[in-house]
């Protein structure tokens, strides 16, 4: 297998991680497994009677729960696995020269990090911050996979008018911004379990202006907990989180929506296409969201609305790879349309 198709096989053991990840987390198995690597001191998870009285000896306060430990260690199979494949494409790479030290060492760096961010996040017990950082790792891994394979593929550059083209890259790098900063609200809203916190539309039920408080809503290091499972924060703070993640929505719609009319004023097929691409996923996304106050929150809907976010965070990517980094600015004769060729 080259290396552009391991890239592409990485890309999708991510896909698999992060569905898997998001599995765990709604179904509440983060901590079914409350040690790291392992589970109850094993690398697989007590099954038998004399395996589970040895669990229940190491942890006797804890009661254990097979179904959630085998949700959190499958994750962390397919998680080890997806680290050693990173490693080996790095390591493939820098020895065939396709990629730089510094890329390889970026993507590798990122995974080592990820495992980090993994035990802390069984060992802090959840604390929201850690749960955040890991969400965010894993879809930098994604991007960074993605970009790899981009410019592992690339080879003929479409030429882009100049015109408009400053004001196309400002929309497309604010939206890439505004939608890391949503994934990362999505984030912190699962973690301190503020999902459910309003459940009427647009914004909240209620007398909801009376209730917000933003200073203990986003305070990054909380108070020690014993665990951080299903939520330490009060629910002015909760619904604070979730009106803000509601509002940050609607600002990521508009600017999403700025730079697929902009995309779509632009003479390249490849643009336009991206516009299109951009408009479907925000509205599936769109979708999802709704669909999960309307109907509490249903796990597939929940886990859906993971993928969807992952996506819309990938194509706003290859929409600035597209500008910023395989297109060439060329001026067009008069009157001649660009038949457009996808790097």
């Amino acid at each position: 297998m080259n290396l552009v198709n391991l890239v592409r096989f990485s890309l999708v053991l991510t896909v698999v991680v992060i569905v898997l990840g998001a599995y765990t987390r709604l179904a509440d198995a983060g901590l079914g497994c409350p040690d790291w690597p392992g589970c109850y001191g094993s690398l697989s998870v007590p099954n038998q009677h004399d395996e589970i009285a040895l669990a229940q000896a190491l942890y006797p306060s804890l009661v254990i729960e097979t179904d959630k430990a085998w949700l959190e260690m499958i994750h962390r199979y397919f998680a080890s696995s997806l680290g050693l494949l990173v490693v080996c494409i790095s390591l493939m790479g820098i020895v065939s020269r396709q990629l730089s030290f510094v890329w390889a060492s970026m993507l590798t760096g990122i995974v080592i990090f990820q495992a980090a961010l993994g035990m802390w996040t069984v060992t802090m017990k959840l604390m929201p911050i850690v749960v955040v950082g890991h969400l965010l790792g894993g879809f930098t891994l994604f991007t960074l996979l993605a970009l790899t394979q981009w410019r592992l593929s690339s080879q003929f550059p479409f030429k882009m008018s100049p015109s408009g083209l400053i004001r196309t890259k400002c929309l497309a790098l604010v939206a890439l911004f505004l939608v890391v900063i949503q994934i990362a609200l999505g984030g912190w809203t699962s973690s301190n379990y503020a999902a459910l916190m309003c459940t009427t539309l647009p914004i909240c039920e209620g007398n909801w202006q009376s209730y917000l408080n933003f200073a203990q809503a986003f305070q990054l290091i909380q108070p020690t907990a014993e665990t951080y499972e299903f939520g330490t924060l009060d629910y002015s703070s909760r619904m604070t989180i979730h009106i803000v993640h509601r509002v940050g929505a609607c600002v990521v719609s508009l600017s999403v929506i700025l730079l697929v009319w902009s995309l779509w004023k632009r003479r390249e097929v490849a643009l336009r296409n991206m516009a299109k691409s951009l408009l479907i996923v925000l509205i599936i996304q769109l979708s999802f969201g709704v669909a999960n106050v309307v109907l509490s929150l249903p796990m597939i809907i929940a886990v859906a609305h993971n993928i969807g976010a992952a996506v819309l965070l990938l194509v706003i990517c290859r929409t600035n790879f597209l500008i910023w980094v395989a297109a060439k600015p060329c001026a067009y004769p008069s009157g001649e349309m660009e038949k457009g060729v996808n790097p």
